[in-house]
């Protein structure tokens, strides 16, 4: 998914944040800049600058902008997802796009175990861990939940690109649906068009059933909307609709 989102981005110049073994340079076209950040992996082949960097205290003043930002898989490691994105956002140029992978944790069977046991699949409780030697998920999200962040830190457009669309067994899908229903619901009641946007996408199959999120967001100054079959672009109030979910 993140690869075809580059396909029709066709960005010049792109941030992979954090690196690891360097999938992302073989997503983009040849003549593609690609700059990595990474704490624990090496610099890989191919990428014009790269830094040792922690996330969790945001990417560096001093840093050139980018066309695009890709955070794949890493924000749940993070204990200050705030300070990464909005250093992101600053880094990024006028209409330039972030695009974050993260596991979700709302689709039914997540949720029918964290009503057994008090923990999501892939978050227990590390008592033998006080430090970040060994890397383990801390924030568990939701669509609604990452919306939320990326509007906190001043994203607009942001939308949800479906990964899988539906669950595996038949009890995925009468445990999902009351979702389903509730942001239908929403919808029908919704008294803008953003807020429209936002409920459709939010009751959406790859929403309410799907094991992982891939959102992309766009900086301050962007232009059209990144072209897509999906939702149209959300750009809700945090306060009067997020904060109710």
């Amino acid at each position: 998914v993140i690869a075809d989102i580059l396909r029709r981005l066709g960005p010049r110049t792109v941030l992979d944040a954090p690196s690891g073994a360097g999938f992302l340079k073989q997503c983009l076209d040849p003549d593609a800049m690609v700059d990595g950040v990474d704490i624990y992996c090496p610099r890989p082949e191919g990428y014009r600058n790269f830094w040792k960097i922690d996330l969790d205290a945001g990417l560096p003043d001093g840093m050139p902008d980018y066309d695009c930002i890709v955070c794949c898989e890493a924000i749940s490691y993070l204990g200050n997802p705030l300070s990464f994105l909005k250093s992101a956002r600053r880094r990024l140029r006028p209409g330039g796009t972030l695009i974050v992978s993260t596991p979700s944790i709302w689709y039914p069977n997540a949720r029918l175990q964290f009503l057994m046991r008090g923990f999501f699949p892939a978050f227990p409780w590390r008592l033998e861990r006080n430090d970040r030697d060994g890397i383990f998920y801390i924030h568990p999200y939701s669509y609604p939940q990452l919306y939320l962040y990326l509007k906190l830190s001043g994203f607009t457009n942001i939308r949800l690109h479906p990964v899988d669309r539906g669950p595996k067994h038949l009890h995925e899908w009468i445990l999902g649906f009351p979702q389903v229903i509730y942001s239908y619901a929403k919808f029908r009641r919704a008294e803008s068009e953003e807020e429209r946007s936002f409920w459709k996408s939010a009751g959406s199959l790859g929403a309410v059933y799907g094991r992982r999120l891939v959102v992309t967001a766009e900086a301050a100054g962007a232009g059209e909307a990144i072209p897509d079959a999906g939702a149209p672009a959300e750009r809700l109030s945090v306060n009067r609709h997020i904060g109710v979910i």
